[in-house]
């Protein structure tokens, strides 16, 4: 094994690193996710006081682009805070991960049987080009999931919807093929307008960027004025907003090329908002002009191994990578406390969280044992060595994402004391989206993080159908969760299906086609000017109508 001292100078240097660089102002902010934190802040959980007022423009500093504005196929963060604004749903998630009537009036009528649902819509919904919403638009939008031709990653999501049709003008119904658990969570997506794209085949909308980048038009509170790519994203009021128009006149995302620089532009005012990096609240806590709030968020960060490389196929080996890192110094020095060791890939916030699976507790000498067993054996160099070819491979995260960046870092250090060669690289987010994902899948492995969804059905991540045009991006194959994530969807009782996506969750933990890294709390650095703001779990542009200005 090599020497441990270079391990241990360089965690000293990145902490050291991370109080220089909250002196100065600097960072990282999240991407497909969003969550970062630090040790020993004051914090504030909501902020209220005062008389609501229209007008005034806030500024959202972030370092991850949009990739597109449809929601039906877009599988990024940065994408979803955009469409969050502009578009509205049937239904949504509130702060306390319930499901809350949206453009519906209220929660469904559901048939005894279960595979009927029943939606009666508000009357008056606007698009921002002025035409009403109506039940047509929710047909044609549920319509492209369930089309043989849709070319988006959730497909299997809507696999028990048999059909949807509009009995009227303001009322819509879902017929189910079986009882699906999990269904009133897929009802929250956004409604596209029928009378601008029911003319787009269902094979080409996803490439309608006409629609999808230049001109997005739905029913939010916010609609789409301009994006300049690398600088700024503006969005403007709709001033006939369904719930009322929003106080804000203007939204602006603003783009940064890191979190350093984010940080700098919250200490001078030029922005109003940015998920704020553990490594940056000591820094961030100084300015009188911010408020931070925290919250555990819906999600977990990862290191993905591909499992259609030769290296990662067997189970032992992916134990061993697991073995060979130190998650739990990772939470104490890159998130400094502010995140919990995960091992499971459910969230603690889940109904269907359970912490009995198998855990891989870091372990170096346990992680040579596995390894050994395969056959890799250490050569004369210090590196493991198998018919003639060194352990090696390239571990790939997001630019401008420093926590994933500095857990790159680490973990080519951690392995390296193992006999491992890796080399750490970052790309930038939508170069880094097209390389890993389907159809490229070109990648060993990944720093990545999940927004998890409502449901724990783990379908869209798990199941083996979703290699080729899904979420499965590791190439995972376990027929037992292939059969669990076909059935557990059917299981009304809570209780009863809790207990089989326990034994699914369990098998994916064994034989860790992820290393599951943390779950962390998200970190929210604010203009003290701005008001009305609530902290979501999981969702960063959560009710921004509601936020207003008192300067």
């Amino acid at each position: 094994m090599k020497n441990s001292k270079s391990l241990l100078i360089l965690l000293s240097m990145i902490l050291t690193l991370s109080l220089v660089l909250a002196a100065c102002g600097g960072g990282e902010t999240p991407d497909e996710t969003g969550t970062d934190t630090d040790t020993g802040t004051e914090t504030v959980e909501k902020e209220a006081t005062g008389e609501p007022r229209e007008g005034g423009r806030i500024v959202l500093g972030t370092s991850g682009e949009p990739v597109m504005f449809n929601s039906l196929y877009h599988t990024d963060t940065a994408s979803g805070d955009v469409t969050d604004l502009v578009f509205a749903g049937l239904m949504y998630t509130d702060e306390n991960l319930e499901m809350q009537p949206h453009i519906a009036t209220d929660h469904p009528e559901i048939s005894e049987d279960g595979l009927e649902w029943t939606f009666t819509l508000r009357e008056g919904v606007l698009f921002h080009d002025g035409e009403e919403l109506t039940a047509d638009d929710v047909v044609f939008t549920f319509s492209q999931f369930i089309h043989e031709d849709y070319t988006g990653p959730r497909a299997s999501s809507f696999q028990t919807l048999e059909s949807v049709e509009a009995l009227d003008e303001y009322t819509v119904k879902f017929t189910l093929s079986e009882p699906d658990a999990r269904f009133i969570t897929m009802t929250s997506y956004d409604i596209l307008p029928e009378h601008i794209l029911g003319d787009i085949p269902a094979s080409e909308l996803e490439d309608y960027n006409e629609f999808n980048i230049e001109n997005p038009i739905g029913a939010g509170p916010f609609k789409f004025e301009e994006w300049v790519p690398g600088q700024h994203l503006t969005l403007s009021v709709h001033e006939d907003y369904f719930e009322g128009r929003a106080y804000l006149d203007e939204v602006v995302f603003r783009f940064a090329s890191d979190s350093n620089a984010l940080v700098l532009l919250l200490e001078t005012g030029d922005i109003d908002h940015m998920i704020a990096p553990t490594s940056e609240l000591v820094s961030i806590e100084m300015y009188d002009h911010v408020n931070l709030y925290e919250t555990l968020a819906l999600r977990y960060d990862y290191i993905g191994w591909n499992l259609d490389r030769p290296l990662f196929e067997d189970v032992r080996v992916r134990q061993a990578l697991t073995h060979a890192i130190d998650r739990q110094e990772i939470v104490e020095t890159i998130m400094e406390g502010h995140a919990e060791v995960a091992n499971a890939p459910v969230s603690p916030l889940s109904w269907a969280y359970n912490d009995d699976v198998p855990v891989f507790d870091y372990d170096p000498d346990r992680a040579i044992e596995l390894l050994n067993e395969v056959g890799w054996e250490h050569n004369e160099d210090g590196y493991l060595e198998k018919d003639g070819e060194i352990f090696e491979f390239t571990i790939l995260s997001n630019d401008g994402n420093t926590t994933r960046r500095d857990i790159g870092i680490i973990t080519q250090q951690y392995l390296n004391l193992i006999g491992i060669k890796v080399h750490a690289e970052q790309m930038e987010w939508g170069a880094f989206l097209d390389q890993i994902n389907p159809p490229n899948f070109d990648f060993d492995a990944v720093v990545m993080a999940w927004g998890l969804a409502l449901d724990p059905d783990p379908t869209a991540i798990w199941h083996s159908k979703e290699i080729e045009n899904g979420l499965n991006r590791s190439a995972y194959r376990n027929d037992r969760v292939d059969e669990i994530s076909d059935i557990n969807r059917s299981i009304i009782d809570q209780d009863e299906r809790a207990e089989l996506l326990a034994e699914a969750f369990a098998i994916i933990a064994e034989e860790q086609p992820y290393t599951f890294l943390y779950y962390p709390t998200q970190f929210v650095a604010l203009n003290k000017d701005v008001k009305g703001f609530t902290h979501h779990p999981r969702v960063d542009m959560y009710k921004v109508n509601e936020w207003w200005l008192d300067r």
